[in-house]
């Protein structure tokens, strides 16, 4: 017998912030990318990935603003 019910992904931060990080460098293997699609949330993904750049941007502004200054 099939089960109908979509199996639910947990959210794995770690895995989640790693996977994401690979994916800003534009590095990964085509088996871990197959693992992190099987295992991971894509709403976690966008967020993780939303946050990330939102941090990564601030990072750039404030660094500017320390050398400039």
């Amino acid at each position: 017998m099939t089960d109908d019910v979509p199996h639910k992904r947990k959210f794995a931060f770690l895995a989640t912030v790693s996977a994401v990080l690979w994916a800003f460098l534009g590095v990964r293997r085509r088996a871990d990318y197959q693992k992190d699609i099987d295992k991971l949330n894509p709403l976690h993904l966008m967020a993780v990935g939303l946050v990330l750049a939102l941090v990564f941007v601030v990072g750039l502004i404030v660094l500017v603003n320390w050398v400039v200054a």
